[in-house]
């Protein structure tokens, strides 16, 4: 049975990948900007979820083992192989199997791949009729493929065959209404892993966290909240100096009065860039206030989604 295929639009938010039910391929995306974890979350809500999740990365294994280990072998096969191996796609049998860093699959690969995933057979070595395989194929790169398929160190066809779907996922300080949802997962995750008890994250140390760029996407705020678990007094709070000194010298805090904010203002200075400093504040301020979510920040401050996301853009929040 041939891999499904499901059709969405670019761009799609992670808090609406539950409605993904059958494939999705390509997941094009910065490094460490959590791809894995939008595959896993289609896979946890869909039809599949109970049936194995397997990931594989494409660059982990030597060209030499990619497709014994992909495609499993017979006993025999070929010297060493001294007992059956079936393979990590018929490991995924009516689950999911993770591509990640598809566009370093060697051009060798790439046609038995192309053939699995229009006939939904595998051919394993030493196999002599083909085997029947229903899985969910999810593969995602940080390369450019249609400039791989230009260069011809990507087929052309099965480029084509992949992009049914394409979900870009946007870096982490494009997403900062999902920081908070992330901070709670990975510190719960990780609460549990290093026994701390319940472990609760300050209002302030969120506002930090929620502002900080991450320039190492996802993969940078689990390793921060890791840290910070794995050093933290079991049922305690996260304050801000738990956070990394790079995290607080790069998201310094305005003084807040109330509800209010308070900027001391020169003279001296210039009408235009004071004026575009208090704009920044106010959006720092209302993006603090709800712990990140836009369209709550957007109407505290009395304009539309998207005409905070055009001013975030021009002053580089």
């Amino acid at each position: 049975m041939p891999a499904s295929s499901i059709v969405a639009p670019a761009n799609w938010p992670v808090n609406r990948l539950e409605t993904a039910t059958a494939d999705c391929r390509p997941v094009p995306g910065e490094s460490g900007t959590g791809k894995e974890v939008i595959a896993r979350a289609i896979h946890q809500h869909s039809n599949r979820a109970h049936k194995p999740f397997v990931p594989f990365n494409c660059t982990a294994v030597p060209r030499e083992l990619l497709e014994s280990q992909l495609f499993g072998y017979r006993r025999g096969a070929f010297t060493g192989a001294d007992r059956d191996n079936q393979g990590l796609i018929r490991t995924a049998q009516d689950g999911t199997l993770f591509f990640d860093e598809i566009g370093d699959l060697g051009l060798d690969l790439q046609p038995k791949l192309l053939r699995f995933l229009e006939s939904g057979e595998i051919n394993p070595l030493g196999e002599l009729a083909p085997v029947n395989v229903d899985v969910r194929i999810i593969a995602a790169t940080n390369a450019n493929l249609e400039q791989l398929v230009q260069d011809g160190r990507f087929r052309e066809d099965l480029y084509y065959r992949l992009n049914v779907i394409r979900l870009t996922i946007a870096p982490l300080r494009e997403r900062r209404d999902e920081i908070p949802t992330l901070v709670h997962h990975f510190v719960g995750r990780a609460a549990s892993e290093y026994a701390k008890g319940r472990l609760r994250v300050a209002e302030e140390t969120m506002e930090h966290l929620v502002l900080y760029p991450w320039p190492g996407n996802v993969r940078q705020l689990q390793n921060e909240l890791r840290r910070m678990v794995a050093l933290a007094d079991p049922d305690s709070v996260l304050t801000p100096t738990a956070l990394s000194e790079s995290i607080l010298r790069a998201t310094p805090r305005a003084t807040r009065s109330g509800n209010g904010l308070e900027i001391v203002v020169p003279l001296t200075d210039k009408l235009i860039p004071t004026l575009t400093r208090i704009e920044g504040e106010m959006i720092r301020m209302a993006l603090r206030s709800s712990q990140g979510r836009v369209d709550a920040a957007a109407r505290a401050l009395g304009i539309s989604r998207k005409g905070l996301y055009l001013k975030r853009q021009r002053l580089g929040l």
